[in-house]
């Protein structure tokens, strides 16, 4: 039977007070081993990923023997901890990040889902079998390198892919490619990279400096516990520098009005529904008919890049251009659609943009700095960081506030300066 994903962990028991436990999720299982006594209560110790979707490795994944192996590998050292005994066999990689979860765990009093992701997903795979004392700055430069230039995960780990389906229709066989979407193992599970677009390259290292930062931290964790003398492996590899904050280029309102009519009219609409919107490419080219609501103003966006849904409320601009697009058609049909009548294909937005962009003489315009556009834009005439995370499709305001918080600081600054109480007192005292 399959056990039901939920918070609290199932408990199989190995000896007197010692227990293994499989905490399951959406993501997949986890184990973690509990041990009582009397003296200090109940004490858990986080020990890595289960084998459900990814084959065990015996460090970062295990199966359930191998689990049962290193829970009693924890219960034999807190003997002799507490004996004061020093503990023999190396000490790897994988159990400084484990032992770090557990104290933050316990530290904190919530839950460190997203280290987990990062530990299980980056570290253990990579070093987790690594003795502590063996660990060198060159082996953590390479592996922070190759972090910045591997491809990045999808989240859900799932992909899609394309196959061959034949239909029978009307006595007759059709064949047509149809996407699907694939589980497979989380480490396999990626999106290709765009090497020559700086951008990309830079998410890529901010993402290798968040994740050395979780690696730093175990490290140091590890360290103040007395399980290495020194941190001289670690201490000077250091993060790729201004990679964490985006220039954010977006549109001018003057831009704005010398690119509209530069676009092929087919595009145009389709740019203006961007900056009417936010959305991105690909979700305003999924657009059905009926995901248009006149009486509530919004478009509702099934599947966005996180997998997530939202409605993306409209202003009135917004309704009346969807209106118009919408009128008098069938509600299954495709809201934007070519010239030639076919749909949009990915990365097909490139050069109606570079044409529009070069009649209109405006440099450094890709079809995503529109959704930036509205965001910006939006954000300086004081639209709330929290309401544009929403229609933007983010899980919270952490992106939002990276990317365009400075903005707000500006139309604060500029807001109080206009708007706050003048008394007349002058420059002397």
């Amino acid at each position: 039977m399959k056990l039901a994903p939920r918070r609290d962990p199932y408990w199989h028991l190995i000896a007197e007070g010692q227990h293994l436990g499989y905490r399951r999720t959406e993501m997949g299982g986890t184990w973690i081993a509990r041990q009582y006594t009397r003296d200090h209560g109940r004490r858990f110790q986080a020990l890595g990923a289960a084998d459900d979707t990814i084959t065990a490795d015996g460090a970062g994944v295990q199966s359930f023997a191998q689990a049962v192996e290193a829970a009693q590998t924890w219960f034999r050292r807190l003997v002799t901890d507490e004996s004061g005994e020093v503990a023999g066999g190396p000490y790897t990689v994988a159990q400084a990040m484990a032992e770090y979860i557990a104290d933050r765990e316990r530290t904190k009093r919530k839950s460190q889902g997203r280290a987990r992701l990062i530990v299980d997903g980056h570290i253990v795979p990579a070093l987790g079998k690594i003795d502590l004392s063996k660990l060198t700055q060159s082996k953590l430069k390479d592996w922070r390198d190759k972090l910045a230039t591997n491809a990045p995960r999808v989240r859900t780990g799932f992909v899609m892919e394309k196959r061959m389906v034949r239909t029978l229709r009307n006595g007759v066989y059709k064949d047509r490619m149809k996407e699907r979407a694939t589980n497979v193992p989380l480490p396999q599970a990626s999106r290709p990279i765009d090497t020559s677009d700086p951008e990309a390259l830079r998410k890529r290292q901010a993402t290798a400096n968040r994740i050395l930062t979780v690696l730093k931290a175990a490290l140091n964790f590890a360290h103040e516990q007395g399980h290495i003398a020194s941190k001289a492996a670690w201490e000077n590899v250091k993060p790729f520098r201004k990679v964490d904050v985006p220039k954010i280029r977006f549109l001018t309102a003057d831009e704005v009005q010398a690119l509209i009519p530069a676009c092929e009219p087919s595009f145009s609409v389709l740019v203006k529904a961007a900056l009417l919107t936010g959305c991105r490419f690909g979700e305003l080219t999924g657009l059905k008919v009926g995901a248009f609501d006149p009486v509530q103003g919004t478009i509702f966006i099934a599947e966005s890049k996180n997998g997530e849904s939202r409605h993306v409320d409209l202003t009135d601009e917004g309704i009346a251009l969807f209106s118009d697009v919408t009128a008098n058609r069938d509600s299954k049909e495709t809201i934007f659609l070519r010239a030639n009548g076919k749909i949009w294909k990915s990365s097909e937005q490139k050069r109606p943009m570079d044409a529009a962009c070069e009649a209109a003489k405006i440099e450094g315009v890709t079809f995503h700095i529109l959704r930036h556009t509205w965001a910006s834009l939006s954000v300086m005439n004081g639209m709330p960081i929290a309401v544009v995370a929403e229609n933007l499709g983010h899980k919270d305001t952490r992106i939002t506030e990276r990317h365009y918080a400075h903005l707000s600081k500006s139309f604060k600054r500029a807001s109080i300066r206009a708007n706050a109480p003048s008394y007349g007192f002058g420059a002397s005292a």
